[in-house]
C-alpha cells in the first residue's frame, strides 16, 4: 500500500532512515543521533517535502519529494526487488517532472536503480559540498 505520510508517521520515517542507512551505506559516517534525524525530518522533510509511504503491516519504504527534487527514497533492505521503491518513485514522477537527486557513488544499486527509470547522470562530485564528504552524483529524470 501506497499512502501520504501524516506528521504522526514523522518517528517511524526517521527511524527507517536510519536502519537503512546503516544496513546499505555503512561507509558512510554516523553524523547525527536518532534525536537529530527526528528533528531534521520534522522541521525540514515533512515541512518541506510530500511525504509518501510504503507499507503492509510495518513502514517498509518513503519516499520525500518537492518541485523538481527527490530528497529522500529509502527501502528496507528486506524488501529490496519487491517494487516498492519504484511505485515510490512512480509517484514522484506522476507529479513533478523534470526530477533531480543526490545519489553516493559508492550506492550503485541505486545509480542502476535510477537509471532503469530514466534517470540519467549530469555530474558527478568528489563529495566536498556534502556533510559527509562522499563523492556524488547529480542524477535527472525528464518526462519523455
Amino acid at each position: 500500500m501506497i499512502r501520504k505520510a501524516g506528521a504522526d508517521d514523522v518517528t517511524a520515517v526517521a527511524r527507517l532512515f536510519r536502519t537503512v542507512r546503516r544496513a546499505c551505506l555503512p561507509y558512510l559516517p554516523e553524523l547525527h543521533t536518532p534525536d537529530e534525524d527526528l528533528a531534521f525530518f520534522c522541521d525540514r522533510v515533512f515541512a518541506e517535502c510530500e511525504v509518501w509511504l510504503a507499507q503492509a503491516d510495518a513502514l517498509d519504504g518513503f519516499i520525500a519529494f518537492r518541485s523538481g527534487w527527490v530528497e529522500h527514497l529509502y527501502v528496507n533492505p528486506e524488501r529490496h526487488r519487491q517494487g516498492l521503491g519504484k511505485a515510490l518513485l512512480a509517484r514522484a514522477m506522476q507529479t513533478h517532472a523534470p526530477l533531480r537527486l543526490w545519489v553516493f557513488k559508492r550506492n550503485t544499486g541505486a545509480i542502476r536503480f535510477y537509471c532503469a527509470h530514466g534517470f540519467r547522470e549530469i555530474r558527478g562530485t568528489d563529495g566536498s559540498c556534502n556533510e559527509e564528504r562522499e563523492p556524488d552524483v547529480l542524477m535527472e529524470w525528464t518526462r519523455s
